[in-house]
């Protein structure tokens, strides 16, 4: 790229960044579609189940992505700034930790004549010194503690790089090999990984979509709902063969406990950007030093099926802890709404408290959707009490409390969402039967869209419906070379 050019390029993404720009989770809102590098695609919180001592954070971004999209491939943006915020002690304002991750990207020799990111000559094997010389675009990042009243505390050991995207065996050779180099310890007996994994949410997206148009009964039988490894008749998970990026910690349990050893915390990802940009005349970034949050996510979902669409990038843009700004809409079910238009149901559409309690609330509280005032701060957080024990990867169901057999006895998984959520969890499902309004109705129905585990995975330590059994607890990504989309209809072997 000639000089000019690349001014104009930065001089083009100076003035997208320095519009005032609001925009998390697959594209859910109008403007975040815009920023993939922001996009929240998926947050969770649990406690492992390799080292019960620990809570695992992972935020992903990026969505949809294409593994064989070169020469250039995913990246974190050195101008995001990526958080994840922690209340422990329960006052519903996720403030007293917070880990903040910041990337860096080098261009390596001879990546200043060579126009290709990676190149296999000879084939990555590592992250630095031997074996990483063919890793021409790189990046290393930094992870600080902030607590609440403390200066920021550098949590690194030493240098840390993300790990590159799955181009192909011939570039990318023993990819799970070199992930395994981009595990770094943290100074707080944690660990961290930052790179690429498989997209492991599930979901016929392209069905869903289509006004509910799902490939499949949505109400499905009870011994079809009990199989965590069933791929219903024509369902399709739209998401597989795409990966994602991934930020992912592991931290002592110890150190998230609150007040008098308090386990039951709630956390929110965040992105922001720099508030201005400037490209100066030699081609250099100047970034503000105040920071615009443009993508949140707390519980999965709420952006796409809670938050009107004139809404939603402003409730991109607002601290979780001013949920109170949104609570019209949990009352007023939308999606209930649409529900009952298209299948002819009637679950109830109005005055949804339960709503209120289950995404905003540690526990019930006063009414709210008459007009009442709530005594305490409402907000979207993913909340988990760490005093559970973690279910191990092959016992995990993915209805999480509303696991049931084949008869429809419960045998439910208290380890799963809404306690945290794990990467198996299936969110969708369980969400749609909250709309329906199981948590004060039993009778609900089975709703769901028959795709029941991450389809296709491949790689790595995990089990057979795709549940990765340790640190990151993210499949192997899908390489450039090989990847494949399971379509509707087509056989997944």
């Amino acid at each position: 790229m000639s000089r000019q050019i690349r001014l104009l390029t930065l001089a083009i993404l100076a003035l997208c960044i320095s519009t005032p720009v609001f925009a998390a989770s697959h594209r859910e809102a109008p403007l975040i579609a815009n920023d993939p590098a922001a996009d929240i695609t998926d947050f969770y919180l649990f406690r492992s189940w390799q080292d019960s001592d620990k809570a695992i954070v992972i935020m992903n971004v990026i969505p949809g992505q294409e593994p064989g999209s070169g020469p250039n491939y995913f990246n974190f943006s050195d101008d995001v700034l990526y958080e994840i915020h922690i209340d422990n002690n329960k006052n519903n304002i996720a403030g007293n930790i917070t880990y903040q991750i910041r990337f860096k990207t080098d261009i390596r020799q001879p990546g200043d004549v060579f126009p290709l990111a990676y190149v296999a000559l000879p084939p990555i094997t590592a992250l630095a010194g031997s074996g990483s010389e063919g890793l021409l675009v790189r990046q290393n990042y930094t992870v600080s503690e902030v607590r609440f009243g403390q200066q920021p505390r550098d949590l690194g050991t030493g240098p840390m790089f993300a790990v590159p995207s799955n181009v192909g065996a011939r570039t990318t050779p023993n990819y799970e090999q070199l992930a395994a180099k981009g595990i770094f310890p943290l100074k707080n007996g944690g660990r961290v990984f930052a790179g690429q994994r498989d997209e492991t949410f599930y979901i016929d997206l392209g069905g869903t979509f289509d006004t509910l148009n799902l490939h499949v009964s949505p109400i499905l039988s009870p011994a079809d709902d009990a199989n965590d490894a069933l791929l219903l008749g024509a369902a399709r998970d739209t998401f597989s063969g795409f990966n994602v990026n991934t930020i992912a910690l592991e931290i002592p349990i110890s150190d998230l406990m609150g007040p008098k050893g308090n386990t039951l915390i709630g956390a929110y990802a965040s992105t922001s950007r720099p508030k201005v940009t400037v490209i100066k005349k030699n081609g250099d970034r100047d970034n503000s030093s105040r920071f615009v949050q443009v993508a949140r996510m707390g519980n999965p979902l709420v952006n796409e099926l809670v938050i009107p669409t004139n809404m939603k990038d402003k409730w991109n843009a607002t601290d979780a802890e001013d949920e109170a700004d949104f609570v019209s809409s949990y009352c007023n079910s939308a999606l209930a709404t649409a529900l009952n238009a298209v299948f002819a149901t009637g679950f109830p559409t109005t005055n949804r408290e339960d709503l209120v309690n289950a995404l905003l609330r540690y526990s019930p509280g006063p009414p709210v959707c008459g007009g009442g005032k709530a005594n305490e701060t409402l907000s979207d957080l993913l909340r988990v009490d760490l005093n559970v024990p973690p279910t191990a990867a092959d016992s995990q169901r993915r209805l999480g409390p509303l696991a049931h057999d084949q008869s429809g006895n419960a045998t439910p998984d208290k380890a799963g969402w809404p306690n945290g959520r794990r990467p198996n969890d299936d969110v969708t499902d369980v969400a749609l039967r909250v709309v329906g309004g199981i948590l004060t109705n039993p009778a609900v129905p089975n709703l769901g869209d028959g795709v029941n585990f991450n389809i296709g995975s491949v790689g790595g330590s995990k089990t057979a419906n795709g549940i990765a059994t340790a640190f990151p607890f993210l499949p192997t990504p899908f390489d450039g070379r090989d990847r494949r989309h399971i379509d509707p209809g087509e056989s997944i072997n």
